[in-house]
């Protein structure tokens, strides 16, 4: 699995310390330096049956200065999924995902990664 974080994030310091103290093998991925895929992202949302702004970083900076609350209710999904990967600071981070077991985690809930990684 990879899990796409921003080292200087707080949340997702913390999940990368519950993945090291539970010796879980993932691969972390800068989110500024790779996004996910065009292709990952229309996957994700088919296959968790998600709404696509669920995938965005609602209260980041880049969001609120694109002024991105009010501009997405016009954009078309493709002109989402777009946006989502030409920014990894627009994405909802840590985010981690495999499709083969069916795990999606958006953000860092300890509850959730848990039930994730811990009771399968």
């Amino acid at each position: 699995m990879k899990i796409y974080h921003y080292p200087k994030c707080t949340t997702c310091k913390r999940a990368k310390k519950f993945i090291e103290d539970n010796n879980i093998k993932v691969d972390f991925v800068d989110i500024t330096e790779e996004q996910p895929s065009a292709s990952d992202i229309k996957k994700i949302l088919k296959e968790f049956d998600i709404d696509i702004k669920k995938l965005f970083n609602t209260s980041g900076m880049k969001y609120r200065e694109l002024g991105l609350k009010d501009k997405l209710k016009e954009m078309s999904e493709k002109e989402k999924i777009d946006l989502l990967i030409s920014d990894g600071m627009l994405i909802k981070r840590p985010l981690g995902y495999d499709f083969k077991k069916k795990i999606l985690l958006r953000g860092f809930k300890e509850e959730e990664w848990k039930d994730a990684f811990l009771n399968k």
